[in-house]
């Protein structure tokens, strides 16, 4: 712990740096393999699918990326706790989440010279959130592109009881 205690500036941003490149590293293998699962399920997925299939696919889809950024936090607070930055695991694993999202109350803190950790970690969040984010739409599109294609089949059916006749050739809801 004696050496800890002495860190020198250039060599914490340097570790907090190449832990951040893992993160960030771990957050494009698992946002791959998110969005493959999810690109094999959607193929599968048309206008006649259930509501409940495209939710579920849906949900399971966001579980999963939630559950990638509780990884990566996990692998951030294991050599805080592991270093004896911040003995306790849990208050380690506290103050990654508190950094890592850019909530900052700071209630946990690390050593004052240790303390350029905590922004590389909210760098890393800021940027696998906003991958996280960028997934999100393009899942969206795709959920999007389906509804049109709903809305357009459904407007188009002669037999629907809501539809009301607005001109010759034309329905609308």
């Amino acid at each position: 712990m004696d050496d800890l205690s002495a860190t020198n500036p250039v060599f914490e941003i340097v570790l907090g740096t190449l832990i951040m490149i893992v993160i960030i590293f771990v957050h494009g293998v698992g946002i791959r393999a998110v969005n493959q699962r999810f690109s094999k399920s959607w193929i599968h997925m048309n206008s006649a699918s259930p509501h409940w299939r495209i939710n579920l696919l849906l949900a399971f889809t966001i579980g999963c990326l939630a559950a990638l950024h509780f990884v990566e936090t996990l692998l951030w607070a294991t050599p805080v706790s592991l270093m004896g930055l911040i003995p306790s695991m849990r208050d380690s694993y506290y103050f990654v989440l508190e950094s890592y999202t850019t909530l900052g109350e700071g209630t946990v803190s690390l050593p004052d010279r240790w303390r350029l950790i905590g922004p590389i970690m909210a760098m890393s969040g800021l940027f696998t959130f906003g991958w996280t984010g960028s997934v999100l739409v393009s899942v969206m599109t795709e959920f999007g592109k389906l509804d049109r294609v709903r809305a357009r089949k459904g407007s188009m059916d002669p037999g629907r009881s809501d539809a009301v006749t607005t001109g010759p050739n034309q329905r609308s809801a």
